[in-house]
């Protein structure tokens, strides 16, 4: 496990592999698991147990109450500007589409012979999402959190080696070459703030445990778009969002003690990510070749794939791609309209599946 956690801050330093969270994951590894660690709960001669900081971390910060993950959220809503998905609702599609890889997961992953509250823990690494896949984990009390968090994150950081794989499988040179017009409408400074207000109230009836997820994203959102929090907004999108996320890393990595991370489990709980991350961006674009069947204005289907929650990585992928196919074709914008419909999308998967996995048992 130290090698491993030597591993992780080596891919964080050298390969900068989502740096914010690796570094801290994997010296924490480091930290739980030397001798008698002082960073976990331990029983001291003469003074009785005592609990150690990361412990006490992970009670407090996940185990508890999921503050860290939901925390996160509101940095993650601060960051995000709805603009180009509110002057193409449409893309909202998208963010749907690209979360039929979760499902699919989640029945694969049962058929394995993992619990059902592990299934769908493992199942939501395909959102692109790490909050949501650690809050998820965490709410069912799964036995693999540590693994889907190290899956989850590392498969965002590989978004531009997964994606175009998993986006060329399917499309052909032609259809990544199409072109799209860019008309965007005006979008008013009202619409901007209702939407986050709306989308919270539709999210809490239509999937309520969702609510949580949704929204504190939203609340983040509200901040940025209100026009009055501007300080708080920066703070939301900078210091809070990246003091979270090292909090986040090293109390995560209590779960990493080798007894529990070391196992044929953790390795599967690795493809099966992998699994659900590459059939939700193949989703996302055979929806689009669906839907090109009966639109006159064609979309290229490699925005359906942006629709995945990896903001802003898989949109700039899509612009990349389409460049190679076509030095005349920009898919920024038709691609981060997807992309934010799936941070959307993400965490209402998330919801769906605490809704759904009580019902099962």
């Amino acid at each position: 496990m130290m090698v491993l956690g030597g591993l992780l801050i080596y891919l964080a330093i050298k390969k900068d592999m989502e740096p914010s969270l690796l570094l801290p994951m994997g010296f924490g590894a480091i930290l739980v698991n030397l001798p008698l660690s002082g960073v976990l709960n331990q029983v001291m001669p003469g003074i009785g147990e005592t609990t150690g900081i990361i412990s006490w971390m992970y009670e407090i910060g996940i185990e508890a109450a999921e503050a860290l993950p939901l925390f996160l959220f509101i940095g993650i809503g601060a960051m995000i500007d709805f603009g180009p998905l509110l002057s193409n609702p449409r893309m909202l599609l998208f963010g749907a589409a690209a979360q039929f890889g979760i499902f699919l997961t989640f029945s694969l992953a049962s058929l394995l012979g993992f619990e059902l509250k592990d299934a769908a823990s493992i199942a939501i690494i395909g959102a692109a999402d790490g909050p949501t896949s650690i809050l998820v984990s965490n709410i069912f009390k799964s036995n693999y959190i540590s693994a889907i968090a190290v899956a989850a994150y590392s498969y965002m950081a590989l978004v531009p080696i997964i994606q175009p794989f998993a986006i060329k499988m399917v499309t052909t040179k032609k259809e990544r070459a199409m072109e799209m017009e860019y008309n965007p409408k005006s979008v008013s400074r009202t619409t901007r703030i209702l939407f986050p207000i709306i989308v919270t109230i539709v999210a809490g009836l239509a999937a309520p445990g969702s609510i949580s997820l949704v929204g504190f994203l939203m609340f983040g959102n509200l901040i940025r778009e209100c026009g009055k929090l501007d300080s708080l907004s920066k703070t939301a999108q900078n210091v809070l969002a990246n003091l979270v996320t090292l909090f986040l890393g090293i109390t995560i990595a209590f779960r990493m003690q080798a007894a529990e991370f070391l196992t044929f489990e953790t390795l599967l709980i690795m493809l099966l990510g992998l699994f659900a991350f590459v059939f939700d961006s193949i989703s996302g674009v055979m929806f689009a070749k669906i839907l090109n069947l009966f639109l006159k204005n064609k979309i290229n289907p490699m925005v359906g794939a942006a629709g995945i929650s990896a903001f802003p990585m898989s949109a700039r992928v899509v612009q990349k791609m389409g460049l190679e196919a076509n030095d005349q074709n920009h898919l920024l914008m038709h691609a981060a309209g997807a992309n934010v419909a799936g941070q959307i999308a993400s965490v209402v998967a998330g919801g769906v599946i605490l809704r759904l996995v009580p019902l099962l048992f």
